[in-house]
């Protein structure tokens, strides 16, 4: 249950004061002894908590999945396995896993997508660490335009869709190689560029570190860069943008 669930449901009378009152006092965190599961970040920053599922053991994530779930009645896990995803499956047969973007996830029916958030592509290689971004974007309740392989090499392509980039309230931009995407994008637009290096390219790419020099070099205004591969910290950020624009154009 969410907070103004909980109001909704007193104001109702389908909720007592005293209900509602144990509610509230429950722990802003919920002790698993391994872990820590922070119940009220959804109250602190209109989100819940997501589960980086690579590296955690298969106990604690089965775990962890579990009563994120419950306690939210949906769940987002980045980095995740094919492996992993059939451990869920076992307990939760609901969830989907996208083996591109790597996400597993039990998402509410009735969410709607609000706004618009452009999420570009170098190229064609760089898809995998968008769709984390482009999906972390859906699931927080945004509206994601995917617009992939429009990298510099070719930048009529990027022209060509423009005017849809323009009208988007936040840019992402994820490029790998030299990283020159985000510069260029940044140069046409009058809204926030969040720039996504990635670790595609040849040897003196350096696993990303040329393109997140590049971006973080640019001299375009507006841009923002996120670590190397980090498509969901660019989705949230976009989501949390994506947001403000929305709001500011219904007052």
């Amino acid at each position: 249950m969410e907070t103004r669930d909980v109001l909704e449901r007193v104001k109702k009378g389908t909720l007592s004061i005293e209900e509602a009152e144990q509610f509230f006092r429950k722990s802003p965190y919920e002790e698993l002894g391994y872990a820590k599961l922070d119940t009220h970040r959804e109250i602190r920053q209109g989100f819940p908590e997501v589960v980086f599922c690579q590296g955690k053991a298969d106990d604690h994530l089965v775990h962890i999945f579990h009563k994120l779930y419950e306690e939210h009645g949906e769940v987002m896990g980045t980095r995740a396995s094919a492996a992993q995803y059939e451990l869920i499956r076992q307990i939760l047969p609901q969830v989907t896993y996208d083996a591109v973007s790597r996400i597993l996830k039990i998402e509410k029916q009735e969410k709607s997508h609000i706004g618009k958030v452009a999420v570009c592509t170098a190229g064609t290689a760089d898809i995998l660490v968008a769709e984390e971004a482009a999906q972390t974007i859906e699931f927080f309740g945004s509206k994601a335009e995917r617009i992939y392989d429009v990298g510099v090499s070719g930048v009529h392509r990027l022209l060509a869709k423009l005017d849809t980039i323009q009208s988007a309230n936040c840019i992402v931009a994820v490029a790998g190689m030299e990283g020159a995407l985000a510069s260029v994008i940044g140069g046409l637009v009058d809204k926030p560029v969040i720039a996504v290096p990635t670790s595609v390219g040849y040897g003196a790419n350096f696993h990303g570190l040329s393109a997140l020099l590049t971006m973080i070099n640019s001299c375009a205004n507006g841009i923002s860069v996120v670590n190397i591969d980090n498509g969901y910290g660019a989705g949230y950020i976009a989501t949390q943008i994506n947001r403000l624009g929305v709001h500011s154009k219904n007052e």
